[in-house]
């Protein structure tokens, strides 16, 4: 065989080699890629995103687009010709796949924490929406959940209203902690609670729940601490004083709260808050209104000017990031609060574009 064509045979099946390992070759990577948009101002799936009772609401115009990335699955394994093309992608993200899956998460328990973040995140877009307006939300403690064989499983139950600990009244969550790690482990401890079904009558009825009664606990020592413990996980609940309601499915995790927040303060005030301009945005916040960084910022920013959007509210730990890969036609605007996002919607809506804070890139 001439040389020339040994050469050219071989170099042939050296990349048919290459080929099949970069299809055969799973690597630990994961992608990440633009997700759709959804406009809190208007519908999905046939009905609205934001709807409110029981207060007086005004018309809105233009979009209040929250946005979302689109993740592969738990389960699947890249190969590394995927994560090269990937890599060479502006419209996707290439990441550890320990990133999205810490810990061996499965997929299964990514979406069930992403939904307990999600159903948060909307609780919280409530609170800082109408302390926002200066309305007021009643707020109390209550047991979030109850570890299973713990001391306090039947005689406390998620939803429980804690009113006092021991006689103590109780204010915050880490209260009802502080009352109980005074205690010795074996001793017994008095709750006094309103049951969550009489609870949920009260919240229905627009009131604060009073009715109650004492459950006594018999503490047990924690696992790893010489501390007493009664196996509950106490968390925050709120009485509005009219009903929100935000319907949104197949969506995840706390990063559209902030739109959600904007949308609600929209809709109870009157006037267009954008001025018909289309805004998107991300963002989690809390209940006193800071708005916190996300993950995925890149490919949200694409996402929202795909759909449309001229505008992006951008958490101001994220501009960094966000002001290396804005795409083009995109305004980026740093929001460290609630209230910084509504004093920035006046002067989009007025026209006076030059004052708005603007992400740096450092």
């Amino acid at each position: 065989m001439p040389r020339r064509t040994a050469t050219l045979l071989a170099a042939t099946l050296s990349l048919i080699a290459l080929l099949c390992a970069g299809v055969l070759i799973p690597v630990p990577y994961s992608e990440m890629s633009p997700g759709p948009t959804v406009n809190t101002l208007g519908d999905s799936g046939g009905e609205p995103v934001l709807s409110i009772s029981g207060h007086e609401t005004y018309p809105t115009s233009g979009h209040l687009n929250m946005t979302t990335v689109r993740v592969t699955g738990a389960e699947y394994r890249m190969n590394l010709a995927e994560a090269v093309a990937g890599w060479l992608s502006r419209d996707s993200v290439v990441v550890p796949h320990d990133t999205l899956y810490p810990d061996g998460k499965t997929e299964e328990q990514s979406t069930q924490e992403n939904a307990e973040e999600f159903s948060q995140s909307q609780e919280s877009a409530r609170v800082a929406a109408l302390r926002q307006l200066g309305l007021p939300v009643a707020t109390r403690v209550v047991v979030s959940s109850v570890q299973k064989g713990s001391p306090a499983e039947g005689l406390l139950h998620a939803g429980d209203v804690i009113k006092e600990v021991d006689g103590v009244p109780v204010r915050e969550p880490k209260d009802v902690a502080a009352v109980v790690s005074k205690r010795k482990p074996g001793a017994p401890v008095d709750f006094t609670i309103v049951p969550a079904k009489d609870a949920a009558a009260a919240e229905k009825a627009g009131r604060e729940p009073t009715t109650g009664g004492k459950v006594t606990v018999t503490t047990r020592r924690a696992d790893e601490e010489d501390r007493a413990i009664v196996g509950i996980q106490a968390g925050t609940d709120h009485t509005f004083p009219f009903r929100i309601d935000i319907r949104l499915e197949d969506v995840g995790g706390p990063s559209a709260g902030l739109m959600f927040a904007l949308g609600i303060v929209d809709k109870l005030t009157p006037g267009a808050l954008t001025g018909g301009r289309f805004v998107a945005g991300t963002g989690t916040i809390d209940e006193n209104g800071k708005v916190g960084p996300i993950g995925g910022i890149e490919m949200k920013l694409v996402g929202a000017r795909e759909a449309g959007a001229a505008y992006f509210l951008t958490p101001a730990a994220n501009c960094p990031a966000a002001a290396e890969r804005t795409p083009e036609g995109l305004t980026l605007i740093k929001v460290e609060t609630i209230a910084d996002a509504v004093k920035s919607l006046d002067k989009v809506r007025e026209g006076d574009t030059a004052a708005l804070p603007a992400c740096s890139r450092g």
